[in-house]
């Protein structure tokens, strides 16, 4: 049984901190993760965070409180990652999600009065999170103008852009065994490097280690054989949901190694992901109509091309922690905020161009945005740009510089949508925090 749901109305949810207004997850959110519970470690399982809680779908599924969903539905629910969810299609999301929503609001299906709730329902600081999917492959775009120009004036003042870049979504294909979810500590990698473009180089740990800003996007539905496309028109329906991701970069070793193939060893030591997936479906309310070309830009190519094309305002928000100032409780550092919304390519167009030649994509696929960088200073969404190279270091609150990242600093990414008459919703955390070379 499907339940028709509007999640812009005003819904009543009793779970404690569902209504908290600077909270991630209200009712009107409910992203998938997958996590382990204390009492039942080695068995991950698919969990919907809501307030201060997760609310576990096998356990629901063995106490009967998904009857009335598809079998192939609960099945999807029952397993170890989201990889069986996101094989479904979009009709069977909404029917998940709006199944889950009747549980936890005052309606005829909730459980709030149920015997087994406490066992089914927990506090999410309790839960071992995981990587939602089994991903097969992690593809990494290039999508912000003002990132890919800000880089691209450093080490090419006379042309920022390359000349294919506004006509194509560039991306490389990235490393899917080295994505961590949000707490993974990152080991500050070695490689070569060279203080000329000429050599010849040498080997260590990188001292130039750099964040990068990004949301991810996982890719849902049957997928596509083979030698076939999926349109941009299309692409929407294949858009499961989104986490934040930053993909932890050595940019003295990309220097040395980028030409001619692009980013190998510099990124592909680990990406990190937000834990909690926010669905398209709730995403919507907070999308508007796909960036504007400005005047004297290229045409786009009809492929690429979608009327009702759209970008999510997700505001994002990255913060820098020494190790001292953890230790002595000292907030955070705002190194940057930025949003969604400032991005050239959409993710409709990225994954359009990336079936253009007939590459076959798979349930639990991850793709990135690449850096999202504004039109501000503080709008700069990686340290290569907010120090500009290193020469416009940021101070920290304990009074110590940073031109890049340090071992022992922990960096954070918030990510969250609001709007007028709407809740906040939010993403939660990725955090990294610096280990030594080892």
């Amino acid at each position: 049984m499907r339940r028709k749901l509007d999640m812009t109305t005003e819904t009543h949810c009793w779970v404690p901190g569902a209504t908290r207004a600077d909270g991630d997850f209200p009712i009107q959110n409910l992203p998938w993760g997958v996590a382990e519970r204390s009492d039942r470690q080695g068995e991950p399982r698919i969990f919907v965070a809501i307030g201060d809680s997760a609310l576990d779908m096998a356990e629901c599924a063995g106490f009967g409180m998904l009857a009335g969903l598809a079998p192939r539905i609960e099945a999807a629910l029952r397993m170890p990652t989201l990889n069986g969810l996101m094989a479904l299609d979009a009709a069977d999301w909404t029917a998940a999600r709006a199944h889950v929503t009747g549980l936890l609001t005052s309606g005829a299906h909730s459980i709030e009065k149920h015997a087994r709730r406490d066992a089914v329902l927990i506090a999410r600081a309790s839960l071992k999170m995981q990587v939602p999917a089994a991903i097969g492959d992690y593809t990494d775009f290039y999508a912000s103008e003002f990132h890919a120009t800000n880089v691209g004036s450093m080490f090419r003042p006379n042309q920022p852009l390359m000349p294919n870049w506004k006509y194509l979504p560039v991306g490389y294909h990235g490393r899917a065994s080295s994505i961590v979810v949000d707490g993974t500590p990152v080991v500050r990698p070695h490689g070569q490097t060279s203080a000329t473009d000429e050599g010849p180089p040498t080997f260590g740990p990188s001292k130039l280690l750099d964040h990068e800003l990004e949301v991810g996007f996982f890719f849902g539905g049957a997928g596509n054989a083979m030698g076939n496309r999926i349109s941009v028109a299309e692409a929407a329906k294949h858009l499961f949901g989104c986490v934040i991701l930053n993909d932890w970069s050595a940019r003295d070793v990309q220097k040395w190694e980028y030409q001619p193939l692009g980013p190998f060893t510099a990124k592909n030591f680990c990406s990190t992901v937000s834990p909690w997936v926010v669905t398209l479906e709730a995403l919507r309310p907070y999308c508007i109509p796909g960036p504007s070309r400005k005047e004297g830009d290229p045409a786009m190519l009809d492929y690429l091309r979608w009327d009702n094309d759209f970008v999510v305002d997700v505001t994002l928000e990255v913060l820098l922690a020494s190790a001292a100032m953890r230790a002595a409780g000292t907030a955070p550092t705002r190194v940057s905020i930025g949003s969604f919304k400032d991005v050239y390519w959409t993710m409709s167009q990225m994954l359009a161009h990336h079936t253009s030649t007939g590459c076959n994509m798979r349930p639990g696929d991850l793709l990135a945005s690449g850096t999202i960088s504004g039109p501000a200073k503080e709008n700069r969404g990686c340290m290569l740009e907010r120090t500009w190279r290193g020469t416009e270091p940021i101070t920290l609150a304990d009074g110590t510089e940073r031109r890049f990242l340090q071992d022992g600093d922990e960096l954070t990414i918030r990510g969250w949508c609001e709007r007028p008459g709407l809740p906040r919703i939010g993403f939660g955390e990725c955090r990294g925090a610096i280990m030594p070379a080892r």
